[in-house]
């Protein structure tokens, strides 16, 4: 790394800390903190929710998925388009009318408070298993970039997605998640135009070698309940995972809330259809094009893992200032916002219910500071363990889909149906969890012939269905005149 790539990275993260800073000064109370006041412009909203959907699981997991397998990862977007329709149809008219600042919130008030509790504890589960992954994908790609070790590596970013989430609240993050994402969209295309000056025959000879190998095809219209690649297998998976982020997750779904209306907030989730299949598309682009790069010159060795081709690639075959600026990406997308989201949770559903009512907003703003250090360091524990992982795109989607189906069946109870429902819920949560996990581990002991697809569509219809069942059977037993 030469002093012009540093230059260039410093400069794109002081500007983050900028914004930070711009936006983060006057947080008086937690609705600043975590609502922004709902003063958001909706362009804003949309383009981070955008920043947090391809963050750095689109970065290092797209072109290494394109560069090793293909583009059948487009039928897991049909999926999530279908569920964006359904957030802004059914979730978000409920979260704000209900005037949610978690929305965990309206499970409280659909079923009671003991649903709204097991459904921030599931969020903090999926949330950290996602996040770890996501964050381990963005510093492994750091760490090979600047042939760091990964831990410290690791820490480093932990440290300053602390200092930038504690300071600036949600409207740091939304404005900042919007200059990331026209900086992850700029360093697409700058991998785009470079990769083809390197291919002999431009862009249509880059095409017929990948056709040729196989590494365009995007539809397999297979019938299997083995393949995780088919079409049936991805739409389904792309759209009940999809409703768990984008309807379920605290994270998302708080980007959504920051702008000032209901009708604003389901224009922004529907217009990201629009806005973040193009970025999906050019980092698949960019895992063909390293695939025809490295099959067009032999002398130039490939990575021995594909999970860091990028990494790799920029590394070893980029210029100066264009692998500062690609780094520069990278770096961006490693200082994770979900530590907002978990410590909103915690404060709006966990401490300010059951460990301290009554205080001052200033003591629930301290807890909410201190909640994403604790919250921080966790993730990094999390990003640690998961170095194993070979495909970190898929490993995303099959690990949070265990924890989420939960979520989402409880969820789609409250939403479809008036069956009462609260103890039983929880119940249900936890056995819709377990059939999930336990097929997931038969699968991995090859014991079971199953895609990881279905893994979350079982989950859900199990916390569904015992929720449905058990709803009216079991309730909570009412306090006598005396405890009254």
């Amino acid at each position: 790394m030469t002093g012009l790539d540093l230059s260039i990275v410093g400069a794109a993260v002081a500007l983050l800390f900028v914004i930070s800073y711009l936006f983060g000064r006057e947080e008086k109370d937690t609705h600043d903190f975590f609502l922004g006041g709902r003063r958001v412009p909706a362009v804003v909203a949309c383009l981070s929710f955008v920043a947090t959907e391809i963050s750095a699981l689109t970065l290092v997991g797209f072109p290494a998925t394109a560069y090793s397998e293909n583009w059948r990862w487009i039928q897991f977007f049909i999926g999530m388009a279908l569920a964006r329709v359904v957030v802004a149809s059914l979730f978000i008219p409920a979260f704000y009318h209900y005037n949610c600042t978690s929305i965990y919130q309206f499970l409280r008030h659909r079923f009671g408070p003991e649903t709204q509790y097991a459904g921030s504890v599931f969020f903090f589960i999926t949330r950290l298993l996602g996040s770890g992954i996501r964050l381990y994908a963005a510093c492994m790609a750091v760490a090979v970039i600047l042939e760091w070790p990964l831990l410290p590596t690791l820490l480093l970013f932990t440290f300053v997605s602390i200092i930038f989430i504690a300071f600036g609240g949600i409207k740091a993050v939304v404005w900042a998640g919007a200059y990331q994402a026209l900086f992850f969209l700029a360093a697409a295309v700058v991998l785009i135009v470079f990769l083809l000056h390197r291919i002999e025959g431009g862009l249509d000879s880059a095409f017929q070698v990948a056709h040729d190998a196989g590494r365009l095809s995007m539809f397999n219209f297979s019938l299997s309940l083995n393949d995780h690649t088919t079409f049936l297998a991805g739409v389904t998976n792309g759209l009940f995972v999809a409703l768990a982020a984008f309807g379920t997750d605290q994270e998302m779904v708080q980007r959504l809330l920051t702008v000032r209306t209901r009708q604003a907030s389901q224009r922004t989730i529907l217009s990201t259809i629009a806005t973040v299949l193009p970025a999906y598309c050019l980092y698949l682009l960019v895992g063909t094009l390293l695939f025809v790069f490295y099959r067009q010159h032999p002398a130039v060795t490939p990575p021995a893992e594909a999970k860091k081709v990028l990494s790799y690639f920029v590394l070893n075959s980029m210029p100066i200032g264009l692998k500062g600026f690609i780094l520069a990406a990278v770096i961006l997308a490693s200082i994770d916002s979900p530590l907002s989201s978990l410590a909103s949770s915690f404060v709006t559903d966990i401490y300010r219910p059951l460990i301290r009512r009554g205080a001052s907003e200033r003591h629930y703003l301290l807890v909410s500071r201190v909640g994403v250090i604790a919250f921080g360091l966790v993730l990094a524990a999390i990003a640690l363990a998961t170095q194993t992982v070979d495909n970190v795109l898929w490993a995303a989607f099959e690990l949070v889909g265990l924890t989420a189906c939960a979520l989402l069946g409880v969820f789609l109870l409250g939403l479809l149906t008036r069956r009462p429902s609260n103890i039983a819920n929880i119940i249900a949560m936890i056995a819709g969890s377990a059939s999930a996990t336990s097929l997931w581990a038969l699968i991995h002991l090859n014991l079971l012939s199953l895609a990881w697809t279905w893994l979350i569509v079982i989950g859900t219809a199990v916390t569904f269905g015992i929720a449905w069942l058990l709803g009216p059977v079991i309730r909570r037993p009412e306090r006598s005149t005396a405890q009254r």
